[in-house]
């Protein structure tokens, strides 16, 4: 009897570790962005017509966050590597009141980007929605080939929403932060007061905490999508009732 609870036992340690090894690999392929991987994979495709920056609070005072520092010279790195054509800085202004894509766009300009290969999307408030509108922002200016470039924390997250929000052909090309580290960086000046919104009222006075947890779940995009495929459904009775 001790022998089969024994051997039932050893069973059920074995079961447990393949269930999680297996999540493991499982979570690992189809949710984590691996830096270095994504990176040898975007080379064999590149150079992208652009890739998307998503942006960070912006603080007139401290100046650039950290965060905001390596988004740019990553950003910076993909563009003198001829890894993208163009920069798409994505954010409103959305816990302070400077509009993060246009305080991104400024530090880009400063350290050697040039204008006209720079667009902002000013609209995004919450991570999806920093790919979302910045996506639709590269298709209508005719770009084509279309890259998330971010933290591999940020990427990791918003993978999985390439997939909900139908964004075909989208690549990623999280930072490898061993690159940064040999980087020569500068701490370059700005002038924000171009980005500064009047009368502000940041994000956390005008949603609830609720609210904003649906909005960086997408909540605000899938209504989008879901107004948009009922217009395309009157539009195709439409067209029907026409013919």
């Amino acid at each position: 009897m001790k022998r089969t609870i024994k051997i039932f036992f050893h069973f059920f340690i074995l079961i447990a570790v393949t269930l999680f090894t297996s999540g493991c690999f499982i979570i690992r392929n189809n949710f984590y962005t691996d830096p270095e991987k994504c990176y040898n994979e975007a080379l064999l495709e590149k150079p992208f017509d652009a890739i998307i920056i998503p942006g960070f609070p912006h603080d007139s005072v401290k100046g650039w966050d950290r965060i905001v520092k390596g988004r740019i010279y990553w950003a910076l790195f993909l563009y003198q590597k001829g890894m993208t054509k163009n920069i798409i800085f994505s954010g409103a202004a959305v816990y302070t009141p400077f509009v993060e894509s246009k305080v991104m766009a400024l530090y880009a300009e400063q350290l050697g980007i040039p204008k006209e290969h720079i667009f902002v999307e000013t609209q995004a408030e919450h991570s999806t929605e920093n790919l979302y509108y910045s996506y639709t922002l590269a298709k209508q200016q005719g770009f084509k080939t279309i890259a998330l470039a971010t933290d591999p924390v940020q990427s990791s997250f918003l993978v999985s929403y390439k997939r909900k929000f139908r964004l075909t052909g989208l690549k990623f090309i999280p930072i490898i932060y061993d690159t940064l580290k040999v980087m020569n960086k500068a701490d370059p000046m700005i002038d924000d007061h171009s980005a500064y919104v009047v009368n502000f009222v940041p994000l956390i006075e005008r949603e609830s905490l609720y609210k904003r947890v649906r909005g960086t779940g997408g909540a605000k995009i899938r209504k989008i999508l879901k107004l948009q495929r009922t217009e395309a459904r009157r539009k195709r009775r439409r067209l029907k009732k026409e013919k």
